[in-house]
């Protein structure tokens, strides 16, 4: 299911702003336990910053939240608002630790206070809101990109460029890095992206997952991590 579609300049740039680490939903404020693999020793250069990023991408965002995110935005759309609840649950229940469900939960809250910013007479935010116990990421960042007129391939490009773009951010302060390192890091992830934004669209959802067991450990680890810059 190739999408191929080129969005039209103001749907472009709703994209660009919601992939930017400046949006404010506090996504710059998370390593997603990077932090906790530099703690162990398991991530300590340039390449090894860059096979941890590019292993997390493809068995986590690319295995759950993209695709979760791809039926979200189709029924937002669609204004099927039964699915949307179903896909919120799916993705509070399968995050593997606490930390993990808290970022997810409050980047979700944060960009509904700033979709209302923008529009608060859409009556689909007040479904988005009630949803318990937390609006989740991929779920409110579907409504966003569905509200921008994107398609569910560029809603994923957004989302994925966007986290990448903050870990890559993440891995700079925390390995540290120089920032040309972290550009080669990030363009070697955006050479990733299109094949797993493409697998996830067609994606079955027998075949969802989330289960990272490294980063799973990492991430309880990071909970009680003695001295830490970032909130996961």
């Amino acid at each position: 299911m190739a999408d191929t579609a080129v969005p039209d300049a103001a749907t472009l740039l709703q994209l660009i702003w919601l992939a930017s680490p400046a949006l404010p939903v506090g996504g710059f404020s998370y390593s997603e336990a990077l932090e906790a693999a530099v703690d162990d020793g398991l991530v300590r250069d340039e390449a090894s910053a860059g096979a941890w990023l590019s292993n997390q991408m493809a068995l986590g965002p690319a295995r759950a939240d993209l695709p979760v995110l791809a039926r979200a935005h189709q029924a937002w759309a669609c204004r099927d608002l039964g699915r949307i609840t179903a896909l919120n649950e799916f993705v509070m229940l399968t995050r593997e630790t606490r930390e993990l469900r808290l970022q997810t939960a409050q980047m979700g809250r944060s960009l509904v206070e700033w979709l209302r910013n923008q529009d608060a007479a859409d009556d689909r935010l007040a479904h988005l809101a009630a949803l318990a116990p937390s609006p989740a990421w991929p779920v409110a960042f579907g409504l966003a990109t569905a509200r921008a007129g994107a398609s569910p391939g560029q809603a994923l490009q957004s989302c994925l460029f966007g986290w990448a773009e903050n870990l890559v951010q993440a891995a700079l302060k925390a390995v540290p890095l120089g920032q040309l390192a972290g550009q080669r890091i990030l363009q070697a992830l955006l050479a990733r992206m299109p094949a797993l934004v493409e697998q996830a669209l067609v994606l079955e959802e027998g075949d969802w997952q989330s289960f990272t067991p490294m980063l799973a450990i990492a991430s309880a680890r990071h909970e009680t991590q003695y001295s830490r810059l970032f909130r996961s």
